[in-house]
Parts: structure tokens; C-alpha cells; sequence
């Protein structure tokens, strides 16, 4: 249906590992409208060959609705290199330097057509600022905990992207010692508190002997784990109660490195383990940098699986204002 008149807004897409996410916002952030394509086999080229299509075919709706667009911001998850304007997608073979950007503005045929990448995790502190918990916040952190973990950075107002966009890869965050082998595809902290850590953890308890009336060794997931854990299953509760201390210990070095206003915890996993949050406060107490511990505030996402979108349609907004 068509609307009268011209009113301006902005595109944003999420680009995950299995699926594409696109919206056409409004400038005060209001979904006009949003879809939904699955990556499938998708590989490589033919993963932004969907991302073109799908670009196009939402400024053609939004030039049905009455829309004019100047600007669209895309989240990946990986690293957008913007000094070489390539994405590293760890998840879509083939995006080890992918010119995602190049192909983009191609596609668009039109220069004045402003374009965006970021990572997914300053996706997600983006979309945070925006129309999240970190409204109004100028130093604040989103951390990512599904697949794997991962965070966003607000200090001072700006994003903290790093020397190489790397900032903010906290998997990689070492709570413990001695090293071991297995830490290196992912990092210590993301081997034990990510979803797959969860249930590698409660595997190994299983085959060690422990005994469960709800989990069984094998295909196990953390939504299982999470689930027995509600029913004070032992093995649950030791899983769970570690990653508290993980989680505890990494919210204890984030407060006391970036002083932040807030910490907002997103991701699968987040999710289920939003009531551990207290928990997790208590021990990061015995960690942290007393004064920066007690005026940090923990919250859990309010945005849920839209969180990277609005980060995306944010970025499309900033640009636009700042031209």
C-alpha cells in the first residue's frame, strides 16, 4: 500500500550464520517493514548475491510505501576490515576477505546511496544505544554469549573498534592457567561459557561417571542443560554454576578496564541465563574494582533477536545525519 508524500528512512540489514535479516526503519527507529531470508547452502559469492538481492528488493518496497532512502547499514558476523572495505565472516566459506562493500555500491549504481558495515558485536551495542538498555549511555558494553562470545564497545561515546576492527573478542579472554590445546580454535573463556561449552561441559561430566536423570552423554545442547538445571539436576548445576564464575570473573575485567555505566548481556544463552544475572554480580564482586563494581548496572537485552538489525539500521542513521 502506498503512502502520500515523501518521508525519509533508513535500511538495515543483519547478515547471521545461517540466516538474513533486513528492515526498513523509520528515523526514530519504528519497524515499517522487516524479512527474513535463510542462507541455506548457501556459500561465498551466492551468500552476497542475497545480500544484493535482498537490498534491492527492500529500497523497492520502500520506494512503494512512499520512502526515499540515502543510506543503509549491514551487520556481519565477523570482522569488517574498513581500511580495505572486506568482511572476515569465520561462518560463511568463502569470507576470509570478501568485498561485500564493493559489491553493494555496484549493485546500488547510485553514489549519493550511503553504505555501512560493522561487525556484528558493534552491531549490537549500536542497536543498544539506539533503542535499547544503553539509551543515553556514553560508556557501555554489550556482550554477545550464543555460538560464541563476543562484545561491543562504547567508551566515551565512540566505538571501540581497535587496531585491526579485532576489538572486543573476548572468547579469547584467559580466566585461568595452565593453557591448553584445545583452547585454540576459540579461547579459554569461550570453550567453557559459550553454548557449545555449556554442553561440551556437561558431556564431560557425563562420561566421567556423573550421574543425571535428565541429560545424557552424546547430543547434547545447552538449551538441554538449561532445562535440567531448572529441575536442580547435579550435573546442570555444576556446569552452570562454573560458567557463573566465568561469567563473573569476565564482567569483574570489563568493569574494571572501561569503568562502563552498563554491561548488557545478549545472545542465545542469554536467553535462559538471564536470571543468573545477580549471581553473576556477586561474583564479580570479589573481582572487580570496588568503586567501578558498585555503579555498574547488569542488564539483559530487551531487543532479543533484533538487536544486530536495529545496530544496522543505526549505522544507516548515523551516516545520514552526519552525511
Amino acid at each position: 500500500m502506498k503512502t502520500k508524500g515523501t518521508s525519509n528512512a533508513v535500511l538495515g540489514f543483519d547478515l547471521g550464520g545461517t540466516k538474513l535479516s533486513g528492515a526498513l526503519f523509520s528515523r526514530d527507529g519504528t519497524f515499517i517493514h522487516k524479512s527474513e531470508n535463510l542462507l541455506g547452502n548457501r556459500n561465498g559469492t551466492e551468500v552476497g548475491s542475497l545480500v544484493v538481492e535482498q537490498v534491492l528488493a527492500m529500497l523497492d518496497e520502500a520506494a512503494s510505501r512512499g520512502h526515499k532512502v540515502s543510506s543503509l547499514g549491514i551487520c556481519v558476523p565477523g570482522i569488517s576490515n574498513q581500511a580495505d572495505q572486506t568482511v572476515w565472516a569465520p561462518n560463511i566459506k568463502g569470507w576470509e576477505a570478501y568485498p561485500l562493500f564493493d559489491e553493494v555500491k555496484k549493485a546500488l549504481g547510485d553514489p549519493k546511496l550511503q553504505v555501512s558495515i560493522e561487525s556484528d558485536r558493534n552491531c549490537y551495542i549500536l542497536g543498544e544505544m539506539w533503542k535499547g538498555k544503553a539509551r543515553n549511555c556514553e560508556n557501555a558494553i554489550f556482550v554477545a554469549v550464543g555460538t560464541g562470545i563476543g562484545m561491543g564497545i562504547v567508551a566515551n561515546g565512540q566505538i571501540i573498534s581497535g587496531a585491526n576492527g579485532i576489538a572486543g573478542a573476548v572468547g579469547w579472554m584467559a580466566l585461568d592457567r595452565p593453557y591448553k590445546n584445545v583452547y585454540d580454535p576459540c579461547g579459554q573463556f569461550e570453550y567453557y561459557a559459550s553454548g557449545p561449552g555449556i554442553a561440551r561441559a556437561a558431556d564431560y561430566l557425563l562420561r566421567k561417571g556423573a550421574k543425571s536423570s535428565y541429560l545424557k552423554s552424546g547430543e547434547l545442547s545447552s538449551k538441554d542443560v538449561f532445562s535440567a538445571y531448572a529441575k536442580k539436576d547435579p550435573v546442570a548445576e555444576q556446569v552452570i554454576s562454573e560458567c557463573v564464575e566465568y561469567w563473573g570473573m569476565a564482567v569483574a575485567n570489563l568493569v574494571s578496564i572501561f569503568n562502563p555505566e552498563k554491561i548488557i548481556f545478549g545472545g542465545g544463552v542469554f536467553g535462559p541465563a538471564i536470571s543468573l544475572l545477580d549471581r553473576i554480580a556477586e561474583e564479580a564482586q570479589k573481582w572487580a574494582q570496588p568503586i567501578s563494581m558498585q555503579k555498574v548496572v547488569l542488564e539483559a537485552s530487551s531487543l532479543k533477536g533484533d538487536t544486530g538489525l536495529y545496530g544496522a539500521g543505526f549505522l544507516a542513521l548515523r551516516n545520514e545525519i552526519l552525511g
